[in-house]
């Protein structure tokens, strides 16, 4: 009788634990966007008129807490909270609202980053974007309110190698929460449920490598369930995505918080800009993934880039790719979005020259969002490679072609490289300097003439880019010049004629 009882008790326990890496996407819908630094008016917008209708699962958003304002107002301000109120340059806490709202009804999910290891750095006197005042260098942030007491001791991160000075210690100086007390447990989750009950699925949680798991869990267990008004299932629990720089062999690792939901996997990031740098060949990524090294496919967070390795912060240095260079940047992220490895996100940027500068802004300070071309591409100092045709039709690719395996892997010793996904897709790619790629392949679909979705779309039944014409024996010929301005082809069964 203890063995019938206990099967239901632990169905349970593994669901309660699992959904934590379920980032809890509409059913047709896929991919995480960071929509990094966008207003939440604007980000509403975007979810009704544009991530919505194109399948995209998700949306990071910037941090929703109050920050400190710093001159001349960098990005990273963003990552100085000094309350948590809900008001930000990206808007108050009723737009916010509004904004998830509004996602959630577009079927696209909200994951905030979530910045809860530490408070602002060290400033004798601080006002928030809220209005909140707070004196950091004596920890003393009333607008919470946290004291000296709810801090560890002051000291400087110099080890790596040491868990307790990497987790107890001052990251470059911000002022270290103390999460091994009640007290700050629960200020964090007071927090994060408000959130939760707003509507969102999940979060991304900022420095936590910066953090015992163990004080993790506990605020985790803290926290509700999702809010079933804005369509989750009742008993979902949050998404997770934890952001542990590990390029491989660090002592406090990706390992440490397995269990606590999906990680960040910057040796992806870093692997992907090298091999599409040219220096390593394409030949390779067939073991990509675990036969790599990489973290577990279940349990990764799968990006070519984010908001601080694009800027030289992080990990990964010059071999991470950006929308600097653009024809690299947008084989790698059809690889991404091709492949079966992950979760993936994809960023959004601002266009930047120095690494510190923050959103388009007006004299005031204030964001001022993007505009938009005929052709959907971005303006007011916005890149939006989300909107680059080249990656937005792979959003769909990777929604036509959902639980299919990879197949029929072609490559032609270097840098030339192919593969289906099951019956329903199939991608190549030129990476080879100087020669074209004119080959046969096999492509794995029913016979018919194709729209390749990288160089146009399939539009009132006709192509605007390139057509390819599938035998009944599923063989193509598949053609990418080496100076062409984009090295990928991608075809599906929703781009046949």
């Amino acid at each position: 009788m203890r063995n019938i009882l206990a099967l239901p008790v632990l169905l349970l326990v593994l669901q309660f634990v699992s959904a934590q890496w379920d980032p809890h996407m509409v059913p047709g819908h896929s991919t995480i966007v960071h929509l990094f630094e966008w207003r939440w008016a604007d980000i509403a917008n975007e979810c009704e008129t544009f991530l919505g209708p194109r399948g995209f699962g998700g949306v990071q958003i910037s941090p929703p807490t109050e920050n400190a304002v710093i001159e001349p107002r960098p990005w990273w301000e963003r990552y100085q909270p000094i309350s948590y109120n809900f008001v930000t340059r990206s808007g108050d806490e009723a737009a916010l609202a509004d904004m998830i709202r509004r996602c959630n009804a577009a079927g696209v999910r909200i994951y905030p980053d979530i910045i809860f290891n530490h408070m602002t750095g060290p400033h004798d006197f601080a006002v928030g974007t809220g209005g909140s005042t707070a004196e950091p260098n004596n920890k003393d942030f009333p607008a919470v309110p946290y004291s000296m007491i709810d801090f560890n001791p002051t000291c400087e991160i110099v080890d790596y190698n040491d868990p307790v000075n990497v987790r107890n210690c001052e990251l470059v100086g911000l002022k270290d929460l103390a999460q091994s007390t009640e007290y700050v447990r629960v200020k964090i989750a007071e927090m994060l449920n408000r959130l939760i009950d707003l509507g969102v699925a999940g979060f991304r949680v900022d420095a936590a490598k910066h953090m015992w798991p163990g004080d993790m869990q506990a605020i985790m267990d803290q926290l509700h369930d999702l809010n079933t008004d804005h369509g989750f299932a009742p008993g979902s629990r949050p998404f997770l995505a934890q952001e542990v720089i590990d390029l491989g062999g660090s002592v406090v690792g990706f390992t440490d918080y397995l269990d606590l939901g999906r990680i960040t996997e910057f040796r992806f990031s870093a692997e992907i800009g090298r091999a599409f740098r040219g220096l390593n060949e394409l030949r390779w990524l067939s073991s990509w993934g675990e036969g790599w090294g990489f973290m577990p496919s279940g349990s990764a967070l799968a990006f070519v880039d984010n908001h601080d390795n694009q800027r030289g912060h992080g990990a990964g240095g010059g071999d991470i790719l950006t929308y600097k260079q653009p024809k690299n940047y947008k084989m790698a992220t059809a690889f991404n979005l091709a492949h079966t490895y992950g979760t993936p996100r994809i960023m959004s940027s601002f266009d930047f020259v120095e690494s510190d500068q923050g959103p388009p802004a007006d004299a005031e300070g204030n964001i001022v969002g993007p505009e938009f071309n005929p052709d959907n591409t971005c303006t007011n100092g916005w890149v939006c490679e989300h909107r680059w045709r080249q990656i937005h039709n792979m959003i769909e690719f990777k929604n036509v072609v959902d639980g299919e395996p990879l197949t029929d892997w072609w490559d032609n010793g270097s840098n030339q490289i192919a593969f289906c996904r099951g019956s329903k897709g199939f991608i190549a790619f030129n990476n080879q300097f100087e020669v074209d790629l004119v080959e046969n392949l096999q492509t794995c679909l029913p016979a018919g003439t194709y729209c390749d979705v990288i160089s146009g779309s399939k539009e009132s039944g006709v192509c605007t880019g390139k057509e390819v014409a599938v035998g009944p024996d599923g063989i193509a010929l598949i053609v990418i010049g080496n100076l062409e301005l984009d090295g990928v082809l991608a075809l599906h069964v929703g781009a046949m004629l």
